[in-house]
């Protein structure tokens, strides 16, 4: 019986291990850098980071990036060609740990900045992951996304002014898409963007109206005068020309 009992259990081991499955934990960071500026990082609501199996779409695992955007210097002074990490370890990331037990063909996606939607844009890149083999040192896996952040302030949406013709005050802060303010003189310049709204009237264009630097970091405005009643739609862009970095906003206002 001793013997039996022995062997009986010694089956039952081999019959488990021969068909259970064992994943390994698997490290993956992911960092979202805008375009031509820093990581998009907690100050900005971050980015979502979805993680899945490019076969299959199962979705593995998915988070917001959290943390500072990151050391100016280090980021803006990079060699293009160079092999320097723009990363420090208080920079934005989200971090992930996968149970796969075969290599695993993934699709990492970002969406953001969670904070400001209307200018919020999606990347994604695809990447093999073996067993053990962590994706989480240097940068690590980096997207970057495009785009500028146009958040329109003033008129309020959907005001109703009460005669014409009437002067109405667009105002728009604008910056990079980490939050990174825009300045006379400053890393991003006042003078590489060009800030404007198109102005519509009862969905017809009508004109263009130009913002002036504000005076303040990020503060875009201009005044445009409306001479007919109707429902007005102000259409603001930023656009950088030297490499087509573009954000916008928009709002209603209805002169009656």
């Amino acid at each position: 019986m001793r013997h039996a009992g022995i062997t009986l259990f010694g089956f039952f081991i081999l019959l488990i291990t021969s068909t259970a499955v064992f994943a390994v934990p698997t490290t993956v960071t992911v960092r979202v850098k805008s375009k031509d500026s820093k990581f998009i990082g907690t100050s900005m609501g971050g980015v979502l980071v979805t993680i899945r199996d490019v076969y299959t779409d199962e979705l593995l695992a998915q988070g917001v990036t959290q943390g500072s955007t990151g050391n100016t210097d280090r980021i803006m002074n990079a060699s293009a060609t160079s092999r320097t990490v723009l990363s420090d370890a208080q920079s934005a990331h989200f971090t992930a740990t996968l149970d796969i037990d075969e290599p695993t063909y993934i699709k990492i996606a970002a969406y953001g900045p969670l904070a400001q939607k209307q200018s919020a844009n999606r990347a994604s890149l695809t990447q093999w992951i073996v067993p053990g083999k962590h994706i989480s040192t240097g940068d690590a896996l980096l997207l970057e996304l495009a785009g500028l952040v146009v958040d329109v302030q003033s008129p309020p949406a959907h005001i109703v002014f009460e005669r014409v013709p009437r002067q109405i005050t667009i105002t728009a802060n604008v910056t990079m898409l980490c939050g990174c303010p825009i300045t006379p003189g400053g890393v991003w310049a006042v003078q590489q963007f060009e800030v404007t709204a198109l102005i519509k009237k009862d969905g017809r264009s009508i004109g263009t109206l130009p913002l002036q630097y504000g005076g303040e970091p990020s503060q875009f405005t201009g005044t445009y005068e409306a001479h007919e009643k109707g429902i007005y739609e102000g259409i603001v862009y930023a656009y950088d020309a030297s490499n087509g970095n573009t954000g916008l906003d928009n709002v209603t206002f209805i002169i009656r």
